[in-house]
């Protein structure tokens, strides 16, 4: 039995109709030239890079964390804390509810300060909650499930104990950007971490290792018309995935196994509530899109349907209504879980982060939609938050079970 199975207590490999998919094994001379080039961008390359980038935004960043600090017991992850303005921690302070996020980068490259733009854009447009930004070690040298198991598993009790963030532990929520959005998945089924997370929003995360990746990236949309970077006819993820799978996860694994496909995963062990971001030019976003469909139990899109529309829609603009293509929400009073869906039209992998630049020199437009297009739905995720946690709560206090 798996480290994940026996965690989870089920039966090791998931067989559906009667297949199992684990996997392949790789010739080694593909091994060894994933294992270079991890070694080197690991080794040489991200460490001067990641030291001048955390000297830079420590004195000149407006978007540094109000603290960076670490657990006695593993100082090798250090965690990132982002307050509201004019917030200031101490005893007397009110505990405010709180979003962890896990960042990106193919569970091999990436750092915590990756998303200090996006979750310093967080507290300022939501000022009633507070993020915390997690670490996690990176693959091939921490390969699946570790980063979920030894990594944030331990970790997130920690954060959540420590009385001097200030953190309302009855209202926290767990978010995630690509490989972190599948780790906030997978970690929220952890049993002992299960209880402690009231929301997940992953955005456009990994969550089914099955589909390979050309197809994947035939499911996205396609719009040459946009120009610039967005008129690429492959998905700039294609070039680093099987880098990123390879270094990720072993060979003869199940890719059904819930913690490394969350689509695979009992309900009844994902958070209740949770809001699904896709974007459209993504190879990403279908199984995003497959996965919020079947928790909300509406028709579950074919493995190679397209997402989207062909249709340009506008820069800065989001389909909130109108089209369920692009949004939708459920909610079951039955059993308290909400189900939310947003696709970001016109949109790339990683459009709401800084880095993106680094792969669209040059595409201002598409860099001025992509920001405006993140301040909306950072709007969003904050009144969904802010409607789950007071549903909660009020729902505990007249002691029905209606979330509304």
């Amino acid at each position: 039995m798996s480290n994940t199975a026996s965690i989870l207590g089920t039966s090791g490999a998931i067989n559906r109709g009667g297949k199992v998919r684990t996997v392949p094994a790789l010739p080694l001379t593909q091994r060894l030239k994933y294992y270079t080039t991890a070694l080197t961008i690991q080794r040489f390359i991200l460490p001067p890079l990641v030291a001048f980038s955390e000297f830079k935004n420590y004195y000149f960043d407006p978007n540094f964390p109000n603290l960076v600090k670490t657990c006695p017991s593993r100082p090798d992850l250090p965690i990132r804390v982002f307050y509201p303005p004019n917030y200031k921690p101490s005893s007397d302070s009110p505990k405010l509810p709180c979003l962890l996020t896990i960042h990106g980068g193919g569970f091999v490259l990436g750092h915590a300060h990756d998303n200090d733009g996006w979750n310093r854009a967080f507290v300022t447009k939501n000022p009633q909650f507070m993020t915390v930004a997690l670490s996690y070690r990176k693959a091939p040298a921490s390969p699946f499930p570790a980063p979920i198991t030894e990594d944030l598993a331990p970790l997130i009790p920690l954060v959540l104990d420590d009385i001097d963030l200030r953190i309302d532990k009855s209202k926290v929520a767990i978010a995630g950007w690509s490989a972190g959005g599948n780790l906030s998945l997978s970690v929220s089924q952890h049993p002992a971490i299960r209880p402690l997370i009231k929301a997940a929003i992953p955005l456009y995360p990994i969550v089914d290792w099955v589909p390979p990746q050309d197809v994947k990236s035939q499911t996205r949309r396609y719009k040459p018309s946009l120009g610039g970077f967005r008129a690429k006819d492959k998905d700039f993820l294609l070039a680093l995935s099987g880098l990123f799978n390879w270094a990720y996860v072993s060979a003869g694994q199940d890719c059904m196994d819930p913690f490394l496909s969350p689509i695979y995963a009992q309900r009844e062990h994902l958070p209740k509530n949770v809001f699904m971001v896709g974007c459209e030019m993504d190879m990403l976003g279908q199984e995003a899109w497959r996965m919020i469909c079947g928790l909300a139990g509406r028709r579950v899109p074919l493995i190679e349907e397209v997402i989207g529309r062909e249709a340009i829609v506008g820069h800065g603009e989001l389909i909130t209504e109108g089209d369920e293509r692009y949004s939708w929400e459920e909610f079951d009073e039955s059993d308290g879980t909400r189900y939310k869906w947003l696709l970001v039209p016109d949109q790339v992998h990683g459009f709401d982060q800084d880095s993106i630049g680094n792969f669209a020199v040059g595409d201002g437009e598409m860099l001025r939609d992509a920001r405006a297009k993140r301040d909306k739905v950072i709007g969003k995720l904050g009144e969904w938050l802010v409607s789950v946690f007071e549903g909660e709560f009020q729902a505990g206090q007249e002691g029905c079970g209606d979330n509304e």
